[in-house]
């Protein structure tokens, strides 16, 4: 498009953008230009020392995207482009729900993640810590951003009124990228998620697929994980008689279900559904 086109077009409407410089407070403001540059947005965000300054576009997936001060970037989208600008000449990377954004200082708080994140109140953000428990993050938390590595959150729904609990995002996209369907379910407080006709190894058992019920403690996913659980009951086909350690009965949700007494070490901000899944397939297919 020529400039002549984009004057046109500029003189019929005005951009509508929204600018944060901290994540938590933002403000809306217009730019003419159709496909503006950066010190164009960061002008109309009132910026006159744009050199000093460095701006990110927010994208719609909750990315962030650099955007140097003479790139352009093209504002005819759906609704309101939205963009966080700060006075610095560095960056700082994290992630949060697997995703990888920028932050222009080496602080943020608890609250400008929950917004970058878009998610609300019902859910607690956490940073990960490698062979530890994760931190929680309330929202007048600050992090340090500018240690060694990328620093990981992620976002855990907490306990409904019903006493049941969602999976954390890493768990639920785990499941979900490998074609598993699961609900989840819950009993006196307590809540669990039933991945649904789970296949089993060909030949092996008396039935081709069971549902297989994971337990989650409260403060899960640093808390521990133990047993899993099946239903309908299985037996061998080799013996016509349980796995070993595999025939008791468990009372949850109104399900009678096969208790696999399975157990491992916990790697609390490692280990997760994705953990126990192996387990169990693991468990399956050496059963005697």
């Amino acid at each position: 498009m020529t400039t002549e086109h984009r004057a046109a077009e500029a003189a019929i409407t005005a951009f509508r953008v929204r600018l944060t410089k901290d994540g938590v407070n933002y403000h809306d403001t217009s730019v003419a230009d159709p496909i503006a540059l950066g010190r164009q947005i960061l002008a109309a965000a009132g910026v006159r020392d744009v050199e000093n300054y460095s701006l990110f576009a927010i994208l719609p997936n909750g990315e962030f995207e650099d955007i140097r001060l003479d790139e352009t970037f093209d504002l005819r989208g759906k609704g309101t482009e939205v963009f966080a600008y700060f006075e610095t000449d560095r960056s700082f990377n994290f992630t949060i729900e697997e995703r990888q954004m920028s932050w222009g200082r080496n602080l943020i708080s608890g609250k400008a993640l929950r917004n970058l994140a878009g998610v609300d109140e019902r859910y607690t953000i956490y940073l990960e810590v490698r062979g530890s428990h994760d931190r929680p993050i309330a929202d007048t938390d600050l992090v340090d951003l500018s240690g060694n590595g990328i620093e990981r959150f992620i976002t855990v729904i907490r306990e409904t009124t019903e006493g049941l609990v969602a999976l954390p995002s890493v768990d639920r996209r785990y499941l979900e990228d490998n074609g598993l369907t699961y609900e989840i379910i819950g009993e006196a407080g307590s809540g669990a998620v039933v991945i649904k006709n789970f296949p089993l190894p060909p030949g092996k058992f008396d039935r081709e697929a069971v549902d297989i019920m994971i337990q989650l403690p409260a403060g899960y996913p640093d808390a521990s994980v133990d047993m899993f659980y099946t239903s309908p009951w299985i037996k061998l086909k080799s013996t016509g008689g349980y796995a070993k350690c595999a025939d008791v009965a468990h009372q949850f949700a109104g399900t009678n279900w096969q208790r696999w007494s399975r157990h491992a070490d916990w790697r609390a901000g490692i280990d997760g559904v994705r953990t126990m899944v192996a387990r169990a397939e693991l468990a399956f297919q050496k059963a005697a």
